[in-house]
């Protein structure tokens, strides 16, 4: 009862990751259409302001599993391990490919940015060229590819357990 119990708290807390995360995948798609710079650092706002949600729930549902991995005694299972190794491959994909070039873009504008975890006070805006250069790097479609693709196999992986 326990088990099913901190199955249901992991669950639940990857769908409040997912929602909060949603917001940024979002705007990641209506930047590269945004052509009003104002409104570009109002929709990289909007996406930070999901950052902490997003970030505790991340953390959330990493505890539940590892008790639920626990309890229901699945680390002697490969799909454990590489549920784990793939979450962390996603981590760090999104990091290189999204985080990296969403904080470059927010200090670009102007705005307050995030670097490496650590969050900077604003300096002074770069003309609106280089933001929206900065934003051209950025390829919603691969991270969209990376998180969801990433999550189907992980979320196959614990509903088959193949090995």
């Amino acid at each position: 009862m326990l088990y099913h119990l901190v199955v249901f708290l992991h669950v639940l807390c990857v769908l409040g990751y997912l929602l909060a995360h949603g917001v940024s995948a979002a705007v990641s798609f209506a930047l590269k259409k945004e052509r009003d710079v104002n409104r570009v650092r109002a929709m990289l706002d909007l996406s930070a302001a999901s950052y902490p949600a997003m970030t505790y729930s991340m953390y959330a549902f990493l505890l539940f599993g590892v008790i639920a991995a626990f309890q229901g005694g699945w680390w002697g299972h490969g799909w454990v391990w590489i549920s784990l190794v793939l979450g962390v491959v996603i981590v760090v994909l999104m990091a290189i490919f999204g985080a990296g070039i969403y904080g470059e873009a927010r200090k670009a504008a102007g705005i307050r940015y995030n670097f490496k975890g650590k969050w900077f006070a604003p300096e002074p805006a770069k003309s609106d060229e280089e933001v929206f250069a900065i934003l051209a790097k950025a390829n919603p479609t691969l991270l969209t590819v990376i998180g969801y693709g990433g999550f189907a196999v992980i979320t196959w992986l614990m509903t088959a357990k193949p090995f």
